[in-house]
């Protein structure tokens, strides 16, 4: 049987430190629910303390989801000078009620003296007293030995201490933090062996990428018994990030035979990166090993006549064991696994050769051709194979809208806006207005008092996160917009997303496609309970 490695993510932490990557709450709760869906073992939802009320709200809400994976707060050993009981992050720590925490303290006695102020013995005490008080409360401890590697280069013995005192203290397992990222892997190979004869505790590693090492340095750690990594997806974290697990993983289970979340969600991966890489609103990095659009993209001739002799030529993987795609980008012909594999999610009776596959992969090379991307837009994916496929008609037809906007600035109102839309229910053409904060918030009211006396059930759907990027920056003003939003009815929370040179209309598509959504939902499952009626 192949030896397991646990999966510890902290996209949600470490990885919301990145620049430019700031969740919403809703982003993390739908992060959360979608790593848990992926298989990983633990997921770090944030620091929960008095000043960050968004993390606080998260580990409120996270029970809610059931998770199968471990969720685990993070926070620091306590402050020197006070006990454990009177320590305001330990209780804090306890407040978020899950059964695990990971603590971080420190091995390296610069940060002991010139950050921590205080002496090499006491910190010792911080570790070992901190990790006790939290086991007391039956919480299982992670220990982080931030900055470790530096820690030990600068005095090894001191470093290996700390590791003794979380191990006296209680912790489940020690994991070794290359905290400032420049650690070369034959000093993580001696280090790493010298860690594990000094402790009886299992280890893992937390490997950051300042140097670029940080996959490799993490592939060395287990080499040498590691039994956990810590990582984020698409290697997200403080200033070069953090050890990217959508590398880290398919090297472990396809390389090294090594168990992690199982091929089946290895097969997955292609699809989180991206999806992740949208709710964060950044670009997905296309050149990301294994799961970057171009990690098995052939351009040159001599690679693509060798490759249609024998995909080995040129690939080291088969690229579908992530959910990636061969492509030939002189002959611009791309493979459908990815979006055939969507559609074997909604309609498990096709089969790849039916010609609607055919039909639905056309249509939608069409769109992501015009800038559009379906990861985080399972709603807008699902209409556009069902209206293809003739499975649905949309129920009600868009035809105009009018958007005007006002900001009264001496009156310091903010923005006002004014939306005017005329849509047909039935045949019925309806002419609306709606006021909101914004052009969106406006014409959303204006079409659900359109919609909402033929569509009750439509008074369930708020809008839940907008998000907009620029696809072409290069072009100015006439850049070309997505647009993705995300939205709920209370039960479901579903994605839709438009695209145009106009930002506005770019959000119209993505608004109606979303109401849209919630209307052919309800049919469905109107559908649904009439045939068991029948059968009754």
């Amino acid at each position: 049987m192949a030896e397991k490695v646990e999966i510890y993510d902290s996209t949600l932490r470490d990885g919301a430190q990145a620049e430019g990557i700031a969740y919403s709450l809703q982003d993390k709760l739908e992060i959360a629910r979608r790593l848990d869906d992926l298989g990983v073992h633990y997921i770090e939802g944030g620091w929960p303390n008095p000043t960050n009320p968004k993390d606080l709200a998260f580990f409120d809400q996270v029970r809610r989801l059931h998770l199968r994976a471990t969720v685990s707060a993070f926070g620091s050993t306590r402050r020197a000078g006070s006990t454990p009981r009177e320590d305001a992050t330990l209780n804090t720590l306890l407040k978020a009620e899950t059964s695990s925490i990971t603590i971080f303290g420190k091995s390296w006695d610069l940060h002991v003296i010139e950050v921590l102020k205080t002496s090499r013995a006491e910190n010792l005490d911080l570790i070992e007293d901190s990790v006790a008080y939290l086991t007391a409360e039956g919480r299982e401890v992670t220990y982080d030995a931030e900055h470790f590697f530096d820690g030990y280069k600068a005095d090894a013995e001191y470093a290996l201490e700390t590791l003794r005192a979380a191990a006296r203290g209680g912790a489940r397992i020690v994991v070794l933090c290359d905290t400032n990222g420049g650690t070369l892997p034959k000093d993580v190979e001696q280090i790493c062996t010298a860690a594990a004869q000094a402790v009886s505790l299992p280890f893992g590693i937390h490997a950051h990428n300042d140097a670029g090492m940080g996959v490799a340095n993490t592939i060395i750690a287990v080499e040498l018994g590691a039994l956990q990594v810590q990582g984020t997806f698409n290697g997200y974290g403080e200033r070069c990030g953090n050890a990217n697990l959508c590398t880290v993983i398919p090297v472990l289970e396809l390389k090294m035979g090594r168990q992690t979340i199982g091929p089946q969600k290895v097969a997955e991966l292609m699809d989180f990166s991206r999806f992740l890489s949208e709710t964060a609103n950044v670009a997905h990095e296309h050149r990301q090993p294994f799961v970057g659009e171009s990690a098995y993209a052939h351009k040159g001739g001599v690679h693509i006549d060798a490759m249609t002799k024998d995909p080995r030529c040129y690939e080291h993987e088969d690229p579908e064991a992530t959910g990636n795609q061969r492509r030939y980008l002189v002959s611009d012909q791309s493979g459908g696994s990815t979006v055939v594999t969507k559609l074997e999610r909604h309609f498990p009776e096709l089969r790849k050769k039916d010609p609607a596959v055919a039909e639905v992969l056309n249509a939608v090379k069409r769109l992501e051709h015009a800038g559009y991307q379906f990861e985080a837009a399972e709603g807008s994916f699902e209409l556009l194979a069902r209206r293809t496929m003739g499975l649905y008609t949309d129920l009600f037809r868009p035809i105009s809208f009018h958007v005007s906007s006002r900001c009264d600035v001496e009156e310091q109102g903010g923005e006002v806006a004014e939306a005017i839309v005329k849509v047909e229910v039935n045949g019925t053409v309806h002419h609306t207005v709606g006021e909101g904060d914004g052009p969106v918030n406006a014409m959303d009211r204006a079409l659900r008092k359109a919609l909402e006396a033929v569509f009750p059930s439509l008074q369930t759907v708020h809008l839940e996160d907008y998000k907009v990027r620029v696809m072409s920056s290069g072009d100015g003003t006439a850049a070309r917009v997505r647009v993705l939003i995300e939205s709920s009815d209370g039960q479901d929370v579903w994605g839709t997303v438009g695209v145009s040179e106009n930002i506005i209309e770019a959000s119209w598509i993505a608004l109606a496609d979303s109401l849209h959504f919630k209307l052919m939902r309800d049919a469905m499952l109107a559908d649904t309970q009439a045939d068991r009626a029948a059968t009754a």
